[in-house]
């Protein structure tokens, strides 16, 4: 639903927000209503309260509910049920055996944020994080202690390529609105996710593990595989080659899918072309996790046990993500009703009119509409159409630098209008508490440090 003009000043509009989060955590945090429940219903009355005619309020819950399920849901089915297949039959624990093997035990949480930056080039964050789950809770199950040691540095690889490099949608579409040149972007982006990741995220991730005991949760595995394959069956577990092979089909598919779609974007493929538009078909993200499910039950799921016997292993996956999904969904509901109130376009609007400098003024932006509104994406792509009226003739360095600011504005403050924030919270098994004590944080020090390493090289390309 797109953004109605505000009934009330940005004044009012920004007391209705805060106090639409503020009571949505009370009734999560102290009074313990589920969040699915209690999310709905905040959103129900901030859309009454902000002023959204009353025709028009079940059309806003819908949109975004619908919107977040849509993108959401499939990838997370289709990516429980690969990771499910690889942890019964062995193939996580023969993976995470040849990471830790390679790095070393104490190296474990480095390599799987190595292998997530890898894996997250061309992989939407959700997509990356549902199929390394499964490997990301292997390796904690092996060696103890907090999951967040070895949770945090993945899932914060994933959102750092996610928000800054392209050919990820956000950067692709702000640095295209800001006349920039996408390869420039790409070069200029791509170490400063690298510096950004180790001091914001494997850094802070080895604090947070040390305060926050967060155990390995059963939810979506059950009972730890002893790395022989499945228990029941007593099957011998796949090569190292096999399971990276899996791996590699969504990673290779989706590849086709966002380069080809961002060179389509820059007019140098024309469109129109059935071989790219069948490969863009084949790397859409469900579709390729699809294809990866059918070929990983071809290969894994059907050597020991037949076909019904693979069927029913998955039909039991899927039941402990229902109530991920429906929270997923109820957070992008929120999101959007306080997208379709005018909250976030309010904001901007009278923080562009400050004087501040451009980078600063660029990085505050997309945090207000980040935290406004909850989807990254959309920080992103709607600040850069703000600032280009402002940006001038800027260089191609300058530029870059300037989208570096607007993903890391876009990134900060992580909270509960993000359905990311419920994804990592659900699968990792933390309260509402304790995802904003780490999570949110580490998504804040993820952006300041990309902010920082910009503002630095800002005079220098000038």
């Amino acid at each position: 639903m797109d953004p109605i003009d505000p009934a009330y000043g940005t004044t009012t509009l920004l007391l209705i927000a805060a106090a639409a989060v503020a009571f949505l955590l009370f009734l999560i945090i102290k009074l313990r209503l589920h969040a699915f429940i209690a999310l709905v219903l905040v959103s129900v009355l901030t859309a009454v309260a902000a002023g959204i005619p009353l025709v028009d309020v079940p059309t806003a819950l819908t949109s975004g509910f619908g919107s977040t399920l849509a993108s959401v849901a499939l990838l997370v089915g289709f990516g429980v049920m690969i990771g499910r297949l690889l942890e019964v039959t062995g193939g996580a624990q023969v993976l995470a055996d040849t990471l830790v093997g390679r790095f070393g035990e104490k190296r474990a949480p480095l390599a799987l944020g190595v292998a997530a930056l890898i894996f997250g080039f061309p992989i939407f964050f959700d997509a990356g994080l549902v199929v390394f789950l499964p490997i990301i809770l292997t390796v904690a199950r092996r060696f103890g202690g907090s999951v967040l040691y070895y949770a945090l540095p993945a899932a914060g690889a994933f959102a750092a390529m996610h928000a800054l490099v392209p050919p990820h949608p956000g950067p692709v579409a702000a640095g295209t609105v800001l006349g920039g040149d996408i390869g420039v972007i790409l070069l200029v982006n791509l170490p400063i996710v690298l510096i950004s990741w180790y001091v914001g995220v494997f850094l802070v991730s080895r604090a947070l593990g040390a305060r926050f005991d967060v155990p390995v949760p059963d939810l979506l595995f059950g009972e730890v595989n002893d790395g022989t394959g499945d228990t029941a069956t007593k099957t011998i577990a796949p090569s190292f080659p096999t399971v990276i092979s899996l791996l590699a089909i969504p990673l290779v598919l989706i590849s086709f899918n966002t380069v080809l779609t961002t060179l389509i974007t820059n007019g140098t493929i024309a469109e129109g072309n059935n071989l790219v538009e069948l490969l863009v078909l084949l790397g859409n993200t469900p579709i390729a996790l699809l294809i990866t499910l059918l070929v990983t039950i071809a290969v894994l799921g059907t050597r020991d046990r037949t076909l019904s016997e693979t069927t029913d292993l998955l039909d039991k996956s899927l039941g402990p993500i229902c109530s991920i999904i429906l929270i997923t969904g109820a957070g992008g509901m929120f999101g959007g009703v306080l997208r379709a109130s005018g909250i976030g376009g309010a904001l901007t609007s009278s923080l562009s009119d400050l004087g501040i400098p451009l980078l600063l003024q660029a990085f505050l932006i997309a945090t207000a509409l980040r935290v406004a509104q909850g989807s990254a994406t959309v920080a992103l792509t709607t600040t850069a159409g703000l600032i280009a009226t402002q940006a001038g003739d800027l260089s191609d360095l300058r530029v870059a630098l300037l989208v570096t600011a607007i993903a890391a504005g876009a990134t900060v403050l992580s909270h509960v209008n993000d359905s990311g924030f419920w994804l990592v919270s659900r699968f990792f098994g933390m309260d509402e508490k304790t995802t904003l004590k780490t999570w949110t944080v580490m998504e804040t020090t993820l952006g300041l440090s990309a902010f920082a390493v910009a503002a630095v090289l800002w005079p220098i390309v000038g």
